[in-house]
This record gives structure tokens, C-alpha cells and sequence, in this order.
């Protein structure tokens, strides 16, 4: 049985995350959360999902679905997310030149009556950056947005990938198709 849904929204600032979710769903709202994004979870699965989960921290109306994200990457125990300047940007680029981590992102799907969230994981591997390679990444494809400091749809420091494109820009656009059904159909 479908379930129409009178209002849905997007709990995300991300201008990727709104381009992502109108693959699936044409019309939806978007909200800004104000929450801290801070998670005392040790693994990077529960640390993006708890922070999902914080991001949908609102009381849903009678027939609305809160749709809330986080997304990090993660190498070797060490977590990172949007840098904070130009200088954190440079650091994260140069520990990530070279070497493969991983992309996490946690979806939160809300209801009324019904709280779930979910996490989808991606490996990418990094081209061998020169510090002027970083440089010229970082004055022309703004990574201050960007968990990791990049973007992978602006096809520059990315070698490859193995698992969901959409994973790796904040938004798992599949996983997230595969869980709006039951409750969640839309």
C-alpha cells in the first residue's frame, strides 16, 4: 500500500543532498538543522547515524517525513569532517593523497510515530597529490563545504571508488530508495 505523505523534508543546508533527494522525490521541503553534529560513537557506522538521528531532532506534523544526513570520511581511526580553513583543508587533502578511506553517511528517516535510521559505506581511493596540486584543488572547487575537504563529482583528486557515487557526495540515494517502503513508502 503507497503512503502519501503530506509534507517531506530535507533537513540538510547541502545544495548536493537537494540535488540527490530530486532523483527520488520531486517535490520536498528543506530545513536547516541547528544541531551541534557532535557524536561520542566510536564507530564511524553509529557516529553518522547518531548524528542523522540529532539532525531530525523536531517534532513531526500528522503525515510529515523528516529526511536528515550526515556523512564523514574515515582512515586509519581518524575522522574527517568539513575543514575548518584553508589551512585545515591543505592538511586533510595531503593525509588523504595517495591512500584509500572510507565514506560514511547515516540517514534518518522520521514520522510521527516512527523513528529509523540506516548508514551506507564507500571506499575511495586518492590520487597522489603534489602540494600544488592541493593548492589548486582548494582555490577552485570550495572544499570547506565538503567532509574530507573534496568533492568527488568535481572529478579531480579521486583514482576510484568502490560503492555508491551518491554515498560519497552525502547522500545515499539507493539505500535511501530501498528504505522508503512500509512505513516509508512514498
Amino acid at each position: 500500500m503507497k503512503r502519501e505523505f503530506s509534507r517531506i523534508v530535507l533537513m540538510s543546508a547541502s545544495p548536493r543532498r537537494r540535488e540527490l533527494l530530486k532523483e527520488i522525490i520531486p517535490s520536498f521541503d528543506v530545513a536547516v538543522s541547528s544541531c551541534k553534529e557532535n557524536s561520542v560513537a566510536k564507530r564511524p557506522s553509529f557516529r553518522v547515524m547518531d548524528i542523522a538521528r540529532q539532525k531530525a531532532n523536531v517534532n513531526p506534523a500528522i503525515g510529515e517525513l523528516i529526511i536528515s544526513s550526515d556523512t564523514l570520511v574515515y582512515m586509519k581511526g581518524k575522522y574527517y569532517g568539513k575543514p575548518k580553513d584553508r589551512e585545515d583543508a591543505f592538511n586533510m587533502l595531503a593525509e588523504l593523497s595517495g591512500k584509500t578511506h572510507y565514506v560514511y553517511s547515516g540517514v534518518c528517516l522520521k514520522t510521527q510515530k516512527k523513528t529509523y535510521t540506516f548508514y551506507d559505506k564507500s571506499a575511495v581511493v586518492f590520487k597522489k597529490l603534489s602540494r600544488e596540486e592541493i593548492y589548486h584543488y582548494i582555490d577552485n572547487f570550495n572544499p570547506l563545504d565538503k567532509a574530507g575537504a573534496y568533492g568527488i563529482q568535481d572529478g579531480v583528486v579521486v583514482e576510484r571508488y568502490m560503492g555508491s557515487y551518491s554515498n560519497i557526495m552525502g547522500l545515499p540515494v539507493e539505500k535511501l530508495k530501498e528504505n522508503l517502503k512500509g512505513d516509508f513508502y512514498v
